[in-house]
């Protein structure tokens, strides 16, 4: 079965940074579109970032754009969130997903169908 894994998330101060990998259990990770998205409190789960199978684009949120980072390094089935300039409304539990081959909407969760456990990402002032 195919299983996203979290790991990296934290405490960290307003203005700090902070990198978040995901691996991935039992499926070909290149076969695969790797996303990651957040859920604060009370609110609706939204899109972060993706990465195509290969690495070669890369998609963000329109809060994210400047500041967030994605990446992926095949050989070691793990794509990497680095999240810099962080800011309070950054403080949410961030999720891993994974679609094999490619979705039409980057940015939309029903696309992905396997998801990690998440892992939770503090920001105080």
């Amino acid at each position: 079965q195919v299983q996203p894994v979290e790991s990296g998330g934290g405490l960290v101060q307003v203005g700090g940074s902070l990198r978040l990998s995901c691996g991935l259990s039992g499926g070909t990770f290149s076969d695969y579109t790797m996303g990651w998205f957040r859920q604060a409190p009370g609110k609706e789960r939204e899109f972060v970032a993706a990465i195509t199978r290969s690495g070669t684009a890369q998609y963000y949120g329109d809060s994210m754009k400047g500041r967030f980072a994605i990446s992926r390094d095949n050989s070691a089935n793990t794509v990497y969130l680095q999240m810099n300039s962080l800011k309070l409304e950054d403080t949410a539990v961030y999720y891993c997903a994974a679609r094999r081959w490619f979705p039409t909407d980057w940015s939309s969760q029903r696309e992905y169908n396997h998801w990690g456990q998440g892992t939770q990402v503090t920001v105080s002032s």
